[in-house]
């Protein structure tokens, strides 16, 4: 797989197998720290690698290597029901990081994987935090339950998130961008969670969502 950017770099640093350079990068110290073979290009070269705001370096790592849902020995994790976008990913990575939280599920199928973009918007949080990927969520859901977690869903319509009790283990589920929860994820939650809207607004972003929510549960 390859990724991008100075502050990747910086942080999968031991990760790297081969970085490719614009002949020109004015970074010298970050050169020195890379332990890897390193090839000079022009620009058009990295402008063909990846899509994205590369900053002249473009690393070639292994591919990103889930986790099995058995192995979660947190009390607080976050369920993903098909996510499409990679910045948003990338930005709830970054978002369970700061408050925390460190494993993510999120289903093989119709959702976005792990990748350059994802990588480069959580700003190397991605090596901190664990990505769990299941075949059906609806089944990851009742392996949680048996395990003793509650399920708690994200919709407009629900109780305020402030007013729910977050103790205990909990999983809280983030929709698709566009559609929400699918009908039988949102089925199989034990409570649904509501942000208030204030303005014309009805919705959020997925990302902003779970940030609000998050630091509740962890408040």
């Amino acid at each position: 797989m390859y990724v991008y950017g100075k502050n990747v770099a910086k942080e999968l640093n031991s990760k790297i197998e081969k970085a490719y350079v614009v002949n020109n990068f004015k970074d010298k110290e970050l050169l020195k720290k890379i332990n890897a073979p390193i090839v000079f290009v022009d620009k058009k070269k990295l402008d063909s690698m990846v899509d994205g705001v590369h900053q002249g370096i473009v690393l070639k790592i292994a591919d990103y290597e889930y986790k099995d849902i058995s192995e979660i020995s947190s009390d607080i994790i976050v369920i993903l029901d098909h996510l499409e976008d990679p910045h948003n990913l990338g930005a709830i990575i970054r978002t369970c990081e700061a408050a925390g939280i460190n494993d993510i599920i999120l289903p093989k199928d119709r959702s976005v994987q792990v990748n350059s973009t994802v990588m480069k918007t959580s700003a190397g949080c991605l090596d901190r935090v664990n990505l769990y990927q299941v075949t059906n969520l609806v089944q990851a859901i009742t392996y949680l339950k048996k395990q003793g977690f509650w399920i708690i869903g994200t919709d407009m319509e629900g109780t305020d998130y402030k007013k729910l009790d977050y103790k205990g283990k909990i999983a809280i589920i983030i929709g698709n961008e566009g559609n929400g929860m699918s009908r039988l994820v949102k089925e199989s939650c034990d409570f649904i969670a509501s942000i208030p809207m204030y303005g014309k607004v009805n919705s959020l972003n997925a990302s902003v969502a779970a940030g609000i929510i998050l630091f509740e549960a962890r408040r």
